[in-house]
């Protein structure tokens, strides 16, 4: 396929979550995903595992807290001491777990054990860490381990895989990883280009907060997998199926007890195949979910969050309205002009007309910064989560749904044709 750029956007994402069109987030589609993410749903599992008896729940919380000691210590030793008796490939695996761990800056970093799986052996453990500096609250991850006893204890020998138990996935079960910090801006990864996602996203921060202003964190921790399925699961996808199609998305990580957590942009493979302009679209445009607080966002209508996002991420990027919005300008064209403003159902990733759906978002929003300055613009967007569509574009603009609708449809003409 050849590059995505941002007058060629790719906008297919049938995943289960807010789809992205426009110029950020889909290798189909161009424009930001916003997404709240949830633990991937394993389904019914079968366990196979041969009984070993229920983990003595003290032996398993000292093992547990040896861990998370080792962790905080920087204690290789002190951590792989824990898993002594498991298979070398287990051993492995959590030895690169901890060389992750070691590299980005925690603050805080432990597992509590849950409830036992039967007689397995396994048992769940919800895992919780902050990123110093970024997150204001804790990340929150289900894992499983499956626990023996040895010389009148409990140690670890492995995961949940064995009883069939899945978990979780974070950043920390990549390939090894390479922490990248450019100011207000993190970047955790295995993937390569890290250098410039850390400088695109720390550049995207004033241009975000000179339209959304100041009232954000104005900062931003980015995770790049070099496995594709890694980075879907990541982004709460499940099993990272149709990963490839987007570029970039804003989601927001499990908190505690399935609260929301800490945003964070998740940033594909897919990213590399952008050219320079899209690059710096996409992740302005995703930044922009994250400050205002569109992928935790559950009132706005869907068009407003978008078509904000893509608004503020094709700002002064001097690209021709009629390239960046292709698909619909030829729809305009054939006299095919829309009959209503785009609707969730739209944005479906199945939907035929996705590419267009985030075009009319965004030359809605781009309507009303022309027309009535940006600073309504935004007043709009804030408005829209609190109170109804209908009730927030006749406050701020004084107009009811039916005439800004006219008004959109003649914009389009205008500005297409």
């Amino acid at each position: 396929m050849e590059p995505v750029t941002a007058e060629e956007p790719s906008r297919r994402r049938a995943l289960g979550m807010l789809a992205g069109g426009g110029a950020a987030a889909c290798l189909a589609a161009g424009a930001g995903v916003l997404a709240l993410t949830r633990r991937p749903d394993a389904g019914p599992r079968t366990i196979t595992a041969s009984p070993v008896g229920t983990p003595d729940p003290r032996a398993v919380a000292a093992v547990l807290a040896n861990r998370a000691r080792a962790v905080r210590e920087r204690n290789r030793i002190a951590f792989m001491a824990t898993v002594a008796d498991a298979p070398a490939a287990f051993q492995q695996a959590q030895a690169r777990l901890f060389d992750n761990l070691a590299k980005i800056p925690l603050d805080g970093w432990e597992e509590r054990p849950g409830s036992p799986h039967g007689a397995s052996g396994v048992v769940q453990v919800s895992l919780r860490y902050r990123i110093t500096g970024f997150d204001t609250g804790p990340v929150a991850r289900t894992r499983h381990l499956a626990f023996a006893p040895r010389s009148g204890t409990w140690t670890i020998i492995g995961d949940g895989s064995s009883a069939g138990l899945v978990g979780d996935s974070d950043i920390t079960d990549a390939g090894p990883l390479t922490v990248v910090r450019k100011g207000p801006a993190l970047v955790v990864g295995d993937a390569s280009g890290l250098d410039e996602i850390a400088r695109r996203l720390a550049a995207a921060v004033p241009a975000v907060t000179a339209v959304t202003g100041t009232s954000w964190a104005r900062r931003a921790v980015a995770l790049a997998p070099a496995d594709a399925a890694l980075a879907g699961r990541v982004a709460g996808t499940g099993n990272g199926q149709d990963v490839a199609r987007f570029a970039a998305l804003a989601v927001v990580t499990p908190g505690p007890d399935g609260s929301p957590g800490q945003d964070r942009v998740v940033v594909s493979p897919a990213f590399g195949r952008l050219n320079d302009l899209g690059r710096r679209v996409v992740l302005t445009h995703e930044l922009t979910h994250v400050a205002t607080g569109g992928a935790r966002d559950g009132r706005t209508p869907i068009w407003l969050i978008e078509g904000f996002a893509d608004y503020v991420g094709y700002k002064n990027a001097n690209v021709p309205v009629k390239s960046a919005a292709r698909e619909l300008a030829a729809d305009v064209a054939a006299g095919r002009v829309p009959a209503a403003l785009p609707s969730r159902d739209d944005f479906d990733g199945a939907s035929g007309r996705l590419s267009q759906a985030y075009q009319e978002a965004w030359l809605a929003c781009r309507m009303v910064a022309d027309r009535y300055g940006e600073t309504a613009l935004v007043r709009l967007y804030r408005a829209a989560g609190r109170e109804s569509e209908a009730a927030a574009l006749r406050r701020v603009l004084g107009l009811p749904p039916d005439t800004f609708t006219a008004d959109w449809r003649d914009y389009l003409r205008k500005e297409l044709t």
